[in-house]
């Protein structure tokens, strides 16, 4: 979970001098990290060796700067924009980081303008671009003065995406709705925790001080250090977003029957499947993240099979009662909690990952006993990963045919159901109650 401020609470840095300043150090090297060496927002706070060294609240700090301005990157460089009479030129692209971690301090977190601006300027030297201090100073203090007033001169929902997924979405799912999801993935997310034991629910939201959802997750609204909240250490639950645990929850009664669990890392899904009863086989071809869901197996107490394997190239030595493919995709659904994937994707990724999908349900198909479900899902808002993927499956195997979702078994949620039958979330569902991670997820039947 990524350890944002809100702006109704703004987290600042220690107003003592070097500690801020080595919390936006950090800041800038993680952001120049996501958006110029293309790596992914948990990738860089797990690998940067300096942030753990900061005290928490500057690590919270920095944190809180990177998450909201890759959030709200379209919004800023819009903002920026105005300001500036042409765009920097690339090899001033640390200076055009300096301004965005400035803007965001000011439009976004909160931060007093006396310290975001004087900080954000002594950097520039540190980070290589002396000469723009003079540019970084006024830019930063007209945004300090008129920041609110431009952005209402820009069309904040449609620059907050790329353009190729406002024209992606547009298509899908229509304008009115691409901005309610836009203004859903603009806040920082609730947790979510799925229980081993739900009979415990009620106790455990009392403990957690958290809500129970109609799907059976309990939400916090803050969590602080998940590591230290009453029942993580005994194995209670694990964090999963409600819409990540809908899949499981859509395969019924679970109890002694076979099921494999394919592209299974980090192991929400698997340890659904076993709380449930299942016998479980969990496959993934990465070995340090089979690692990781062991390591929740171990915490939890639950038991599965685990495998390192290619899931489309597997063969099991026995068929399955039910097969949950989770596959890999472009997790633009996910956008609320990792917003860097909307910077870090692109139409060409997408086409890459259709192919291997197709590859996935194919495979997935034959490791089936007759009669056997086949729970196909994403974690992507994009057509091409949900339902062109399954249109595109049952036209190829007539074997398989769909067995409809009812909202009932989502909480109600009925506009989450398609007319297929198919279940799709989006972000802004569940509004009311801090939203919802973008899944798609369809059930099939292979024939008896």
């Amino acid at each position: 979970m990524s350890d944002s401020s809100s702006t109704s609470r703004p987290l600042q840095s220690n107003e003592g001098g070097a500690r801020g300043i080595d919390a936006r150090v950090v800041a800038h090297e993680l952001l120049s990290q996501i958006l110029r060496r293309r790596q992914a927002l948990d990738d860089a706070l797990a690998q940067h060796p300096g942030l753990n060294t900061l005290e928490p609240r500057d690590r919270g700090f920095a944190r809180a700067m990177v998450t909201a301005c890759l959030r709200q990157l379209g919004i800023i460089d819009a903002v920026l924009s105005l300001c500036l009479r042409e765009p920097l030129k690339p090899r001033d692209a640390a200076g055009h980081d300096l301004l965005r971690l400035g803007a965001v301090q000011l439009l976004v977190l909160g931060t007093p303008a006396h310290a975001a601006v004087s900080r954000t300027v002594a950097l520039a030297e540190q980070v290589g671009v002396p000469h723009l201090k003079a540019l970084i100073n006024a830019v930063l203090r007209r945004i300090a003065e008129q920041g609110e007033l431009m952005r209402l001169r820009i069309d904040a929902e449609r620059k907050a995406l790329p353009d190729w997924l406002w024209a992606s979405w547009s298509r899908t799912y229509g304008e009115d709705t691409v901005r309610a999801i836009v203004k859903a993935l603009m806040n920082e997310p609730p947790l979510d925790i799925s229980l081993r034991d739900p009979s415990r629910a009620e106790e455990l939201c009392g403990d957690l001080g958290g809500l129970m959802l109609p799907t059976g997750s309990v939400r916090l609204a803050r969590a602080g250090l998940v590591t230290d909240l009453p029942g993580y250490s005994d194995g209670s639950w694990w964090v999963q977003d409600a819409a990540a645990s809908l899949p499981v929850r859509l395969m019924g009664d679970l109890k002694d029957k076979r099921v494999a669990d394919l592209c299974a890392a980090p192991g929400g899904k698997t340890l659904q499947l076993a709380a449930a009863g299942a016998k479980v086989t969990a496959l993934d071809r990465s070995a340090p993240r089979l690692g990781r869901l062991s390591e929740n197996l171990a915490r939890t107490g639950l038991h599965a099979e685990v495998v390192a394997g290619d899931a489309a190239s597997w063969n099991p030595p026995t068929p399955y009662d039910a097969v949950l493919l989770d596959a890999p995709c472009s997790a633009t659904g996910t956008a609320r909690r990792h917003p860097d994937v909307l910077w870090l994707k692109s139409p060409g990724d997408i086409d890459k990952l259709t192919v291997a999908q197709d590859r996935l349900l194919a495979s997935a198909a034959e490791m089936l006993v007759p009669g056997g479900m086949l729970l196909y899902c994403t974690c992507s808002l994009e057509a091409a990963e949900g339902p062109e993927r399954i249109a595109a499956f049952l036209a190829r195997d007539s074997r398989f045919t769909t067995e409809a979702i009812s909202p009932d078994e989502v909480g109600g949620l009925a506009d989450a159901i398609s007319p297929e039958g198919w279940l799709r979330t989006l972000p802004h569902h569940w509004g009311d109650l801090g939203g919802l991670d973008g899944f798609f997820a369809a059930r099939l039947r292979r024939a008896a």
